[in-house]
């Protein structure tokens, strides 16, 4: 039998090590928790509200005078946001992590799928269709808040069609595009811009005769992954809730020992 733990009748008042000076006084970037696992709900287009499960990182920086930072005070916020993170109160967000930790800067990564119900292009077979997202923010002396969104294509190689007599070699490809944002827009705005801009969009479900449309359309619409780039940064200037992205499409060749690559980024804060 093991004996019961005596009972503190008074609470003992715990010293907060995290404010006591450290050893090394220098200045900490960056302190706080990396890869949490946390289910959360971002804003949906069509459906309103979307649950999903992100990886997080949350920082703060670190005057010289304090040993550490308080950790559970990140989780606390976020419990207070779970039900709410979106592009619209990112800000807010991080303005609460910033305050709470008494810092002078914070920053918040989330990573998370994010699922469209896509139709198939000529018999309607509908399924769920998974990009990769990712919100990117910073509040102090500099504010920043982006978004990042990996895209699936297929490109169909203009050289190959050109000099072939029939046919021409295609593959699937990535594109990932991060902007820097001041105003709201929709995730599926800029997944669909991505998208446009390829020789065939990516489908979760094809039948046969899905299989034939996306099979001429991308015959009759090659593009190198230098044409994908240009394209959607060409598109992205026209937006003016845009500030400054970056652009890189990846193809993982069908007939190459390699895969093809370009990257573009626009001047910071030229609009």
């Amino acid at each position: 039998m093991i004996a019961a733990l005596p009972i503190a009748k008074k609470a003992t008042k715990m010293k907060d090590v995290q404010k006591q000076r450290p050893e090394n006084m220098l200045y900490v970037n960056k302190v706080g928790v990396k890869g949490l696992s946390y289910p959360i709900v971002v804003s949906d287009k069509k459906k309103g509200i979307q649950h999903t499960v992100a990886s997080l990182n949350i920082y703060v920086d670190l005057p010289q005078e304090f040993k550490g930072t308080h950790m559970s005070r990140f989780i606390e916020v976020l419990n207070q946001h779970k039900e709410e993170i979106h592009i619209k109160n990112f800000r807010a967000v991080l303005e609460e992590i910033k305050h709470t930790l008494g810092a002078s800067s914070a920053h918040l990564e989330i990573e998370f799928p994010y699922f469209i119900e896509k139709k198939a292009p000529i018999t309607g077979a509908t399924g769920l269709m998974e990009y990769k997202c990712k919100l990117i923010g910073m509040v102090g002396k500099v504010n920043e808040f982006k978004v990042g969104v990996k895209v699936p294509i297929q490109t169909l190689c203009p050289c190959s069609k050109e000099i072939s007599s029939f046919g021409a070699h295609n593959q699937r490809g990535l594109v990932s595009v991060i902007v820097e944002y001041t105003k709201f827009f929709w995730i599926e705005d800029l997944i669909a811009i991505i998208e446009g801009c390829a020789s065939s969009q990516v489908y979760p479900i094809l039948k046969r005769p899905d299989e034939k449309f996306v099979t001429e359309y991308a015959y009759m619409h090659p593009v190198f992954v230098e044409d994908v780039v240009r394209q959607i940064a060409t598109q992205l200037n026209k937006r003016a809730e845009f500030s400054w992205y970056c652009v890189e499409a990846e193809n993982f060749e069908s007939i190459h020992n390699h895969n093809a690559y370009a990257y573009i980024e626009s001047p910071k804060h030229d609009k």
